[in-house]
C-alpha cells in the first residue's frame, strides 16, 4: 500500500499535480480493475462454463483498460504542467508575448485532449461492467456495481477537468477542437450515466 500512500500523501500536498484528472482515470482504473476481479472469480467455475469465453474476452479489454488509464494517470499530470511552464515563459517583448500565448494554447489543447481520452476510456468500462454485473459470479455482482460508478465518476471528473482547459482555449486555429470536444463531452457522459444505470439495475436485482 506504500504506492497508494504516497501517491495520496502527494494528491494532498500544495502541489497542483497530481489533481483531479489523475483522479478521473484512477477512478476509471478502479472500475477496470473491479471488473477483471468479477472475470477472474468466475472463469473456471463449472457453473458459469456457458459464459466463460464471453468473460475472458471481457478480460482481456477490462486489463487493456486498466494499463491504458494507469498510464493516463501520470499523462494527466504531465499535460498540466506543460501549462505551467508554458505560462512561465517570458513576456517582456511582443515576441515572446506572442509565443508565449500560442504555447499557453497549444499546452490547453493537449490538457483538454488526455481527460478527454479518460473520458473515452472509462465509458468502455461503464459498458463491460454491464456484461461483468450479467454474466459474472453472482457472489460478486456487488464489485460490478461498485466498477460501474467508479467509471461513471471517472466520466464525470475527466468532463470537468476537459471543461476548465477548453474555458481558456480561444485562438481560432483550435475552434473545432473545441466544438468537438463539447459535443463529445455530451455524449459520452449520456452513455456512461446510462449504462451504468443498466449495470445498476442488474446488480440491484441479483442483491436485493
Amino acid at each position: 500500500m506504500t504506492a497508494v500512500n504516497d501517491f495520496l500523501a502527494e494528491l494532498a500536498s500544495a502541489s497542483p499535480t497530481p489533481g483531479g484528472g489523475s483522479v478521473a482515470a484512477l477512478s476509471g482504473a478502479l472500475g477496470a480493475s473491479l471488473c477483471s476481479m468479477v472475470c477472474n472469480l468466475t472463469i473456471g467455475k463449472k457453473k458459469y462454463v456457458d459464459v466463460e469465453e464471453d468473460l475472458k474476452r471481457v478480460l482481456k479489454e477490462t486489463e487493456r483498460l486498466r494499463l491504458e488509464l494507469t498510464r493516463l494517470i501520470d499523462e494527466d499530470a504531465a499535460a498540466f504542467d506543460k501549462v505551467m511552464v508554458a505560462m512561465k515563459l517570458p513576456k517582456e517583448t511582443d515576441e515572446e508575448k506572442a509565443a508565449r500565448k500560442a504555447a499557453i494554447q497549444d499546452s490547453l489543447v493537449d490538457a483538454a485532449s488526455v481527460p478527454l481520452a479518460v473520458m473515452d476510456k472509462c465509458v468502455e468500462v461503464v459498458e463491460l461492467s454491464v456484461a461483468v454485473a450479467e454474466k459474472g459470479n453472482v457472489n460478486a455482482v456487488s464489485d460490478a456495481g461498485v466498477a460501474a460508478l467508479n467509471a461513471r465518476a471517472g466520466v464525470h471528473a475527466a468532463r470537468l477537468n476537459v471543461l476548465i482547459n477548453l474555458g481558456g482555449i480561444r485562438a481560432e486555429r483550435h475552434a473545432v477542437f473545441v466544438e468537438k470536444a463539447r459535443v463529445a463531452l455530451d455524449e459520452m457522459t449520456e452513455r456512461a450515466d446510462r449504462l451504468a444505470g443498466d449495470a445498476m439495475a442488474t446488480v440491484l436485482e441479483k442483491v436485493s
